[in-house]
């Protein structure tokens, strides 16, 4: 209900918080993930090449780390136009009302990187933008993490072993049902409150790309971690529709080509960036690192497939459905 009246009143406070073209445009980017991870690094870089394409037209400023809005919060910044640009995860647009997102929560549904990459840059990928334009944010990419780890301070070998746990998730009925599919307790909390709870044992575990665990210092606070990789993290960096179709075209060009090639580098340094931090993780000797063989795997894949089944109704079968067309998976 809170959102919604947002939404309702979104559209005339960002037409009368229009800026003056005549002096420099200032687009505020806040995200709720350390300036390191690949997130960051592609925050970063789409600033430079921005600020050095608009020649003084535009200046990006950028908020990490929650610096400005939590998780829940930043959805309704942006609506309002408080902040110009945000890069949340996939899951945060369930509760905006574009239940469709959740889709890219379902474990095991994007058996690999370029199967991914077939739905986010055709016609499935575009459809979900166009979902997002009625609420006045308009999409302009995504940008990868990762696939997901899960940790723990016991070990997660099978599906069993998870009974029981506390389990923090992002907000996500996709994810809240894989979490008890599992036998475990979702608990929803934003990202900047994850490590103090599990260090204090509010939760007993997570999931996250490697590079969000290590780069938050969970694995401080994690003895174990168990490579699934059963689910993925995604980014779409979206913008205050008012505000950017306000923009000079000759400047919103610009910065579709910055986005463009930051978009890029996003997704090349993606994976490697997660390769460190696994890296980086084991070598603390803080965190015992489990690979699943592919029996463990194919075990943990059964018992987590029915949720494509259960949320079926949520995120729509013929969507579920076009994804496994489009990626050739069979599940």
């Amino acid at each position: 209900m809170r959102i919604a009246a947002f939404v309702c009143v979104a559209a005339a406070a960002t037409m009368v918080s229009l800026p003056s073209f005549a002096e420099t445009v200032t687009i505020k980017f806040s995200h709720v993930v350390a300036p390191d991870t690949p997130k960051g690094k592609a925050a970063e870089r789409f600033k430079q090449l921005a600020e050095e394409r608009a020649k003084g037209a535009v200046k990006i400023e950028i908020y990490p780390n929650s610096q400005l809005y939590k998780d829940k919060e930043e959805l309704e910044a942006l609506q309002l136009g408080a902040v110009q640009m945000l890069a949340p995860s996939l899951a945060k647009f369930g509760p905006l009302g574009a239940k469709e997102f959740e889709v890219f929560d379902l474990p095991y549904i994007f058996p690999t990187k370029d199967a991914l990459r077939k739905v986010t840059d055709g016609p499935i990928g575009k459809s979900f933008f166009d979902k997002l334009e009625t609420k006045g944010i308009k999409g302009l990419a995504y940008w990868d993490n990762g696939f997901k780890i899960m940790s723990a301070n016991k070990p997660l070998k099978t599906p069993a072993d998870f009974q029981g746990l506390k389990m923090r998730i992002q907000s996500s009925k996709v994810l809240d049902a894989q979490m008890r599919q599992l036998g475990a307790l979702p608990q929803v909390m934003a990202f900047s409150e994850v490590y103090q709870a599990l260090q204090t044992g509010v939760v007993d575990g997570t999931e996250n790309p490697p590079s969000n665990m290590h780069t938050q210092k969970m694995h401080e606070v994690q003895k174990h971690a168990t490579v699934s990789n059963h689910g993925y993290l995604g980014y779409a960096v979206i913008v205050n529709k008012a505000f950017w179709e306000g923009l000079p075209a000759d400047l919103r060009t610009t910065l579709e080509g910055a986005m463009k090639e930051a978009t890029q580098y996003a997704n090349e340094i993606a994976q490697k960036e997660n390769d460190d931090s696994l890296a980086a993780i084991k070598a603390s000797g803080k965190t015992e690192i489990y690979e699943l063989s592919e029996a463990e795997r194919q075990a943990w894949r059964k018992v987590l497939l029915p949720v494509h089944e259960e949320m079926a109704g949520r995120v729509g079968k013929e969507l579920i459905e076009s994804i496994y067309k489009a990626t050739g998976a069979s599940n």
